[in-house]
């Protein structure tokens, strides 16, 4: 597709839209579930990658098969980071695995699109963990203070709510597990074929209060990546060892000077367009490590640094992806939260928080226009009506029994 002016590109006000959104979202919920099943102590990080990415591909390959001009698979590669790793962990072939153990916190990082419309979803867990064997201390603090502060953020990411408002609770979400936000982590407005629209919410109260952040008010059909990630230490990151494998392509351009660097652009732009890609889904791996290099320094290539907190921190996360109805916000990705397995001695006091967290998050029921989607995408593909996904969330957990 030719990406022409903002105001051109189709949002879901269109049914056939949503019903695209909701395809992809039920792919990624899907695939996370399977990959949440098949995190055990003693696999390897790396071959978990590479199944995810696997089953993305597979999955999206099903639908539209008709249609082959329709572009499809990966938005975002399967990233497992654990602990104290923060995002972006998915290590090459040529670079050391590592295993996964009992009682690691997991983050399980994943995205799929269909026709550029995207669905991605974040989510996290504590290997071992049960009802007879529940999670406690600072690692249960991080997992109630992720999910809390995103069933908040859900509630108040709707038409006319301002986004300063969302970074704000989810600081106070963090205060009450004495936990931070983490810095540099950002929320994008979801548009097609673009991950990283211009709308975006910031984490950090800090960032978000200063001169250069733009607040605004959020829109009747627009669909936002809704990103926290809580830490138990003090919110920073920084790289360390891991190499950088997640890049995505830019709207810069720049006469590269190396043929392997040119070779590397055009098999990225022929493959993935502007989506996030791992270096190792690759034609040639290491060919695409040595034409990234003058990639990302004349930024035409955007790296997804893997970034770290403080040994011995843990850091929690929790992505969905909404879509902004008229009938209320629909969150279409993401997987329940048995808070039965997690037990903090810290909660909630905020009395605006309590009751914000008490509103159901589910839309009113919008039956005529599900059918309505199911139609256009069954006339569309010439195929059988898709199931779209019903929402998921009702009231959380607010105090741990």
């Amino acid at each position: 597709m030719t990406v022409g002016d903002v105001d051109d590109l189709p949002t879901i006000a269109d049914d056939l839209v949503v019903t695209k959104y909701k395809m992809a979202a039920e792919i990624v919920n899907k695939v996370l579930k399977e990959m949440v099943e098949a995190c055990k102590p003693g696999c390897s990080v790396r071959d978990l990658c590479i199944l995810g990415d696997k089953k993305l591909v597979e999955e999206t390959g099903k639908a539209f098969k008709k249609d082959k001009k329709l572009t499809k698979g990966i938005a975002f590669p399967t990233c497992v980071s654990c602990n104290n790793c923060i995002c972006h962990y998915s290590p090459l072939n040529s670079e050391p695995d590592s295993t996964l153990s009992d009682g690691d916190l997991v983050k399980l990082d994943m995205g799929a699109h269909i026709d550029g419309f995207i669905a991605v979803v974040a989510h996290s867990f504590v290997i071992g963990a049960s009802a007879d064997n529940p999670v406690t201390g600072r690692k249960a603090d991080a997992m109630m203070a992720a999910h809390l502060a995103s069933e908040a953020a859900l509630r108040l990411v709707k038409p006319g709510n301002e986004n300063l408002e969302v970074t704000e609770t989810v600081h106070k979400v963090g205060e009450a597990f004495e936990c931070k936000p983490v810095e540099g982590m950002v929320s994008h407005q979801l548009e097609q074929n673009k991950i990283d629209g211009d709308k975006t919410i910031l984490h950090s109260l800090t960032e978000a209060q200063s001169k250069e952040h733009d607040t605004f008010n959020f829109g009747l059909h627009e669909a936002y990546a809704v990103d926290v990630l809580v830490s138990t230490g003090d919110g920073t990151n920084k790289e360390k060892d891991s190499k950088t494998v997640i890049f995505k392509k830019t709207d810069m351009t720049y006469m590269l000077k190396m043929k392997t660097s040119r070779e590397f652009l055009s098999q990225v732009t022929k493959t993935y367009g502007s989506m996030p890609f791992n270096l190792r889904n690759m034609a040639e791996e290491k060919k695409a490590r040595m034409g990234v290099v003058e990639c990302v320094k004349h930024q035409v290539i955007q790296p997804f640094h893997v970034l770290y907190e403080k040994e011995g921190t843990f850091v929690a996360q929790f992505k969905f992806t909404v879509l902004l109805m008229p009938n209320g916000p629909q969150k279409i990705t993401g997987l329940p939260f048995d808070a039965a397995l997690y037990k903090s001695e810290k909660t909630i006091e905020d009395g605006e928080i309590q009751t914000l967290l008490k509103q159901s998050a589910n839309p009113k029921a919008a039956k005529k226009k599900k059918k309505a989607a199911e139609k256009a995408v069954s006339e569309e593909t010439a195929e059988k009506p898709v199931e779209v996904v019903e929402d998921m969330d009702a009231a959380p957990t607010l105090v741990e029994q």
